[in-house]
């Protein structure tokens, strides 16, 4: 596969994102974007049918987590919206990623993407282990995390660009890397702990950067998409 970079949309409303998209519009290369919960919740299903209808492909980042039968009803639901990518909490166990990918896949056996979330990357080890009681290390823990979705039948996991190699190690190549948490080597790191370059995260083995505020809070956001795409995919 591909590697691509991910617009991260968190906007709050359709109107300031579509209006960021008008931005976008001679570009010859459609951004891949992602639409998380702050923008979902406030704008519903009708700007996932807007955005796809403009040509984009769409991550659609609800980080589902539940009781195995709530999951794969919502990821019925979910599917049908012809998104590319969704994802799940890893930690809802292998059943709960089985019962999402049997939710999410259609009855002609087409399906998004499915990922899972191993570790946020605003999470450190610290705080993993004294306030989740999570005794492993966050490398451990990631690790077992992203064999779980495999043995569960999912794409990949999310997890840091600085874990992508080790999922690589424990899962093969081909299972997805999908990494947020992404910086220029020049620009603040705001909330995020486990951080990189484009650059670095290609080096390291992520198939997809997930790029937030480096692009929508750049004075001119399409320079830093080009930015991104020459750094991580060359």
């Amino acid at each position: 596969m591909n590697r691509d970079v991910i617009i991260a949309c968190d906007f709050p409303n359709a109107e300031e994102t579509l209006a960021f998209l008008d931005k976008f519009k001679d570009e010859s290369r459609k951004p891949f974007l992602k639409i998380g919960m702050e923008l979902y919740y406030g704008a519903g299903n009708e700007i996932v049918k807007e955005i796809k209808r403009r040509g984009h492909k769409i991550f659609l980042d609800l980080k589902l987590h539940d009781i195995p039968n709530t999951v794969k009803k919502a990821m019925r639901i979910l599917s049908a919206l012809d998104v590319d990518m969704t994802n799940v909490h890893a930690s809802g166990t292998v059943e709960m990623m089985r019962a999402a990918l049997e939710g999410l896949t259609r009855p002609d056996g087409s399906r998004p993407m499915l990922i899972a979330v191993t570790q946020l990357t605003s999470t450190s080890e610290e705080a993993m282990q004294k306030q989740l009681l999570i005794n492993a290390s966050i490398n451990d823990s990631i690790a077992q995390y992203a064999r779980n979705a495999k043995e569960a039948g999912l794409d990949g996991v999310v997890c840091s660009p600085l874990e992508a190699g080790l999922v690589k190690e424990a899962c093969g190549k081909d299972f997805l890397a999908v990494t947020p948490g992404i910086r220029f080597a020049d620009a603040a790191a705001d909330d995020q702990k486990r951080i990189t370059t484009p650059a670095r995260a290609r080096e390291i083995g992520s198939d997809f950067i997930v790029v937030g505020r480096p692009i929508t809070a750049a004075a001119d956001p399409v320079a830093a998409y080009r930015r991104c795409l020459e750094d991580f995919c060359g």
